[in-house]
């Protein structure tokens, strides 16, 4: 299989379907065209050397159809409660579900269906996951926040799942606006079952003072992929916080490109990942500094079973212009089976001479001492490997400041446990 080739699917698709999807032709054209030259990613690329899409290129998806869909009725996403009384934007399959949705009071909302804006961050022209979403996109949420409003917390659901036995494909395409001193917090939940594709790319522009809390779950079926892509634009001393807790799919991956150009941005880029089985999960950032003052924080945690495989690659990039910049990166990995494995690859390039940068990586296993100690004190094995685990994955959960999502994340990782237990 050449390289073009492993995108021949997707590109017979957007050829029975150019004249229906909403938007400008030439940027999805544009994106046609990149993916026929390059195909979709291989592991000869060097930001894609941990990771294969080979069972995806094999994958033969076809097009959700409204009336089949289902509208996310009969969905594994996690239990809502807690969190069911919150505005929500539902997407089934891609599409905005009218009827499962409740629109927030304090943010204007609207479908990209409707006004097909494909802003100016994304990078089709660099990602093919990014043409491929520019080039088959039909939907996604854009919402706005105006200056100096807190619009409190909503959620950003996808539902997934195949048709009949038939894997699909669906590419939301996301902006999220926060206008000069605007505060939202949104909890994104993504879910299914059966074999599909989510291939979503989102957009986030922060004004000067503004916040974004963004709370992520990927708890995709098993048999799905799950391919997302953020990019984030932070100005004068606006903040990015982000967690993301990556526990579904067969092939995973959340790839966030975060640049501070304005003074005194912030951005969190935190993460866990707890794969079993064959998982296998892919965190990537890039962290661009261009302006003085700003900091960047990453804690990254992964918990592996079975033959689950997990990678982390972190990039912070500091431009010659911005002096006093802060930049922390950590990757910790728990095995819990020797067939597990980690990939874990940091990067610092910096310009700048008066910065404080560093990252660290550690890769071990449940402590034998410890469990021992647990065992005298009559704890069962199985609930003191629980113990630790939730121990090791407490540093990253503690920085999920919601008390309903936070709730949420631990009701989520008590029941992947007592499965993988």
């Amino acid at each position: 299989m050449n390289a073009a080739s492993s995108a021949d699917g997707f590109l017979a698709r957007y050829d029975g379907l150019t004249r229906r999807l909403p938007g400008d032709t030439q940027r999805r054209n544009e994106a046609a065209d990149m993916l026929r030259r390059v195909g979709l990613p291989t592991r000869r690329e060097e930001a894609w050397k941990y990771t294969s899409l080979t069972p995806l290129s094999e994958a033969q998806f076809h097009e959700p159809l409204t009336e089949a869909a289902g509208f996310g009725t009969d969905i594994d996403i996690p239990d809502l409660s807690g969190l069911k009384d919150l505005p929500r934007l539902v997407f089934s399959q891609g599409r905005f579900n009218e009827a499962q949705s409740a629109l927030p009071a304090h943010a204007t909302v609207r479908g990209f269906a409707q006004m097909a804006d494909f802003g100016v961050l994304a990078r089709p022209d660099r990602e093919p996951m990014v043409a491929l979403n520019t080039m088959l996109a039909e939907d996604g949420a854009i919402i706005d926040v105006a200056a100096g409003t807190d619009a409190g917390t909503m959620l950003l659901v996808s539902a997934g799942r195949d048709i009949h036995g038939t894997p699909i494909a669906f590419h939301p395409r996301h902006a999220i606006t926060l206008a000069a001193g605007a505060r939202l917090t949104i909890i994104e939940i993504a879910g299914g079952v059966g074999q599909y594709l989510h291939n979503p790319v989102t957009e986030i522009v922060l004004g000067e003072n503004a916040k974004l809390t963004h709370v992520r779950l990927q708890n995709e079926s098993q048999a799905a992929f799950h391919l997302a892509t953020l990019y984030a634009d932070i100005a004068d001393n606006a903040a990015y916080d982000c967690f993301t807790l990556s526990i579904g799919g067969r092939i995973a991956r959340t790839e966030v490109h975060a640049r501070l150009h304005g003074t005194g941005g912030h951005v969190a880029l935190n993460a866990a990942q707890l794969l079993r089985g064959t998982q296998h999960s892919d965190f990537t950032t890039i962290v661009s500094h261009d302006a003085p003052g700003c900091t960047s924080r990453q804690t990254v945690k992964h918990v592996l079973a079975g033959r689950a495989r997990g990678v982390f690659q972190g990039k912070i990039e500091v431009a010659r212009l911005a002096q006093k910049t802060d930049g922390y990166q950590m990757n910790q990995a728990l095995l819990l089976s020797p067939d597990a494995e980690i990939d874990c690859k940091p990067q610092l390039e910096i310009y700048a001479d008066d910065v404080k940068c560093s990252h660290g990586a550690t890769v071990g296993e449940l402590d034998g001492d410890q469990l021992f100690y647990l065992a005298s004190r009559g704890i069962p094995q199985a609930e003191a490997r629980a113990i630790l685990v939730r121990a090791f994955l407490g540093e990253a959960l503690d920085m999920v400041a919601n008390d309903a999502a936070r709730a949420m994340l631990d009701r989520v990782i008590d029941a992947w446990w007592q499965e993988a237990a």
